[in-house]
């Protein structure tokens, strides 16, 4: 896998690549601003961006804004933000053309390696990895439809975006997988969602809605 990495904290960056190299995976380049990650998209080819939401000259979103940016030139470049911050507005426009190889994770809630690196892989090969309080403060955002959802379906909601699948999700609720089964059809009926229970496509439907 073919990784390009936008962070301006030095020491992270070398982190990263140090842990991406020897994981057998290629860092093709690391920048430490957002400006030139447009060029290098292209000279480059990644199969994956790895991208801080703060980056200079402003610290706000450039590097999220530049992700858009990039994704726009090269449809469907898969994403991975990987950040201390949730930035909602820009955040909602990443996912609005669709949630493919879009991932978000915040950096001080990914406690394991081996974490970080599936959810790298599975945003790569096209699916999702969003953290739950990054769905969280997106779906604040459209308190009307959040306000139909009890309790549990959030909770189920949150698993979703996490992409875990039905049976993951009935083991980590301790319910039966009927009972998730239910909960999704509820969700997507309450959000006004089409019904769709095929793996990843369920949490690119949530995030399609939120980025309306």
């Amino acid at each position: 896998m073919r990784v390009l990495i936008v962070e301006d904290n030095t020491i992270l960056a070398e982190g990263l690549k140090l842990l991406l190299d020897t994981s057998g995976h290629e860092v093709v380049a690391v920048l430490g601003d957002a400006e030139g990650l447009l060029a290098a998209v292209h000279a480059h080819e990644p199969d994956v961006v790895i991208a801080d939401v703060r980056l200079p000259p402003g610290y706000r979103d450039e590097g999220l804004r530049a992700a858009i940016a990039a994704r726009s030139a090269r449809p469907g470049l898969p994403v991975l933000v990987f950040s201390q911050y949730v930035e909602e507005v820009y955040a909602s426009e990443l996912f609005t053309n669709g949630a493919r190889g879009i991932g978000y994770l915040l950096k001080d809630r990914v406690a394991r390696i081996e974490e970080f690196t599936d959810a790298l892989t599975r945003v790569a090969g096209g699916g999702t990895a969003v953290d739950p309080e990054v769905v969280s403060q997106l779906l604040s955002r459209k308190e009307r439809p959040l306000s139909r959802l009890t309790v549990r379906e959030r909770e189920v909601l949150a698993l979703m975006a996490e992409g875990l699948g039905n049976t993951e999700i009935a083991e980590r609720l301790v319910v039966t997988e009927g009972a998730v089964h239910k909960h999704i059809g509820r969700i997507f009926t309450k959000l006004d969602l089409a019904a769709d229970d095929a793996g990843h496509r369920r949490v690119r439907a949530v995030l399609a809605h939120l980025g309306e």
